[in-house]
């Protein structure tokens, strides 16, 4: 299928691995020319290099921490006439109800509400003066069912998650569409990050607890960064117009709900 972006041009955030990665590759396979961006350097350039030689489309970088207003700034400085925003960062660490105090919560809603927010101000203007854009938020499966040890995550994501359902209904009209992908468990770094607290805890192998929580998965395994990345290059598409302000879970089935 021809997603009818070749040309268009891209903000993909935390793209140098994991889900982020998967977003830069798919649309880079449409046709679509990147700004990625990610803290750590060296995995960036190493992954922008890799897109610029398997797909031949033109590969910005910046380095910069995208939850602080500095990274905001010198990333907006940069990503110039975007029609494509794809918002994404870490989750925060996974604990217990009493282990957070207030700044926790303020780091959390700096990395997945805020910052997600602030680019979205700050670029919705241009796509709604070209008549086309499209944004799509990377949340998580927690907004549709929280998860007990992450309430930090559950409680950012969650107002995210209602600044775009008023937002998405208020830009639609200029060809703006702005939707959330929200990902369960993948084969990435977030993924290695949560089994080896499980490790810790219950006293276990990583294969141990990797096919543990395989098991609650419907699908029965993980989820790639490539299937990942094919949704959000559809919802980016032009096929994708009559999407607006959508939760879409890719998780294996393992969110037990019937909406």
């Amino acid at each position: 299928m021809d997603l009818g972006i070749a040309g268009k041009r891209a903000l993909v955030c935390a793209s140098s691995k994991g889900l982020g990665l998967g977003c830069a590759e798919a649309l880079a396979e449409a046709g679509v020319n990147l700004v990625m961006n990610a803290r750590g350097e060296e995995a960036l350039l190493q992954a922008a290099q890799s897109i610029r030689d398997a797909y031949g489309v033109q590969v910005e970088t910046v380095v910069a921490d995208v939850t602080t207003s500095e990274g905001q700034e010198k990333l907006l400085a940069a990503a110039t006439d975007i029609d494509i925003l794809v918002t994404n960062a870490g989750g925060p660490p996974p604990g217990l109800w009493s282990d957070w105090d207030r700044e926790d919560f303020i780091k959390a809603l700096d990395a997945n509400m805020l910052a997600p927010i602030a680019l979205m101000k700050a670029l919705l203007p241009g796509m709604m003066d070209r008549g086309w854009g499209r944004v799509v938020n990377i949340t998580s499966q927690s907004v549709k069912a929280p998860i007990a040890v992450l309430g930090l995550s559950n409680s950012a994501r969650a107002g995210l998650t209602g600044y775009v359902a008023g937002t998405a209904r208020q830009v639609a009209g200029s060809g703006v569409c702005i939707n959330n992908l929200l990902p369960g468990i993948h084969a990435t770094d977030r993924a290695v990050s949560l089994d080896s607290g499980v490790c810790a805890q219950q006293g276990i192998t990583m294969e141990e607890a990797k096919a543990q929580r395989a098991a609650t998965i419907p699908a029965g395994r993980y989820g790639t960064r490539a299937e990942f990345g094919a949704t959000c290059a559809f919802l980016c598409s032009q096929h994708a117009g009559f999407i607006v302000g959508q939760n879409i879970l890719l998780d294996g089935g393992s969110t037990n709900a019937t909406l």
